[in-house]
């Protein structure tokens, strides 16, 4: 059995049959730093027994090692994009492993896998495996053409986590960071997930910071829903609310 619930932006459970794999944790809050939508964790101590942790990459609205700190089991182990191990050990996590893509670890009884990222720092997705179920978690990476080789790497998908707010950042020059929600519909086409759930798309700035800081379809899930529909009429959307979940 397979089950997933959002957290927050790209931070979600994944429940493969009670072994539960938290995604690129965020629970805490700083300026030009908001979740745009609330919590369904208020703190990692209110986190359920986890399996494992992966993290994509050191961004803090992905890897936010100060608010898990206080997570009570520290032998829980996490897989890591290269270069972060020191950050999570750091924190009072010492099992950490690194991977560049394509290489694998596991967390308990789940294969992880990292896959190809682009996203201005050092970034991997993830493929996990347990129990007969496959999931694509897709971090905030950018819509690369290595994205292309994973389905024929893994085969077939039962759940793709995207993220779609297609984020721009105004002082590098109003370049795109994240794929945006018709790119994210696009990929869905070639990876062929049964069901697709987007993520990060509530995040911002603050009302000072979406002005000049950053650009974003915010809040606006419904336009990939609505563009899979068109490109991958075969895969179901499904848009959860923090802490509703979702039976896959």
């Amino acid at each position: 059995m397979l089950s997933v619930t959002r957290v927050v932006h790209a931070s979600v459970l994944l429940d493969f049959g009670g072994a539960r794999i938290l995604t690129d944790p965020w629970l805490s809050e700083r300026p030009f730093y908001r979740p745009g939508e609330p919590r369904a964790v208020a703190t990692a101590a209110d986190l359920p027994e986890l399996a494992g942790v992966v993290i994509s990459h050191g961004h803090y609205d992905h890897c936010d090692l100060a608010a898990l700190a206080s997570y009570p089991d520290k032998r829980v182990p996490f897989a890591v994009v290269k270069g972060l191990a020191a950050q999570v050990r750091s924190a009072g996590f010492p099992n950490v492993v690194e991977l560049d893509p394509w290489e694998s670890t596991r967390l308990g009884p789940v294969l992880v896998t990292a896959a190809p990222a682009s996203h201005g720092v050092p970034e991997v997705t993830f493929v996990l495996r347990s129990d007969g179920h496959t999931v694509y978690f897709g971090a905030d990476t950018r819509r690369i053409a290595d994205l292309d080789e994973i389905p024929s790497r893994f085969g077939e998908f039962d759940l793709a986590l995207l993220p779609v707010n297609g984020l721009r950042v105004r002082p590098l020059g109003n370049r795109q960071e994240v794929m945006d929600a018709a790119e994210a519909a696009e990929f869905t086409s070639v990876l062929r997930p049964r069901l697709a759930v987007p993520i990060h798309y509530a995040f911002t700035a603050g009302p000072l910071g979406d002005r000049i800081m950053i650009k974003s379809t915010r809040n606006r899930p419904d336009l990939f829903r609505d563009a899979t529909a068109d490109h991958a009429p075969d895969t179901t959307v499904h848009i959860l609310d923090p802490g509703q979940p979702l039976a896959v």
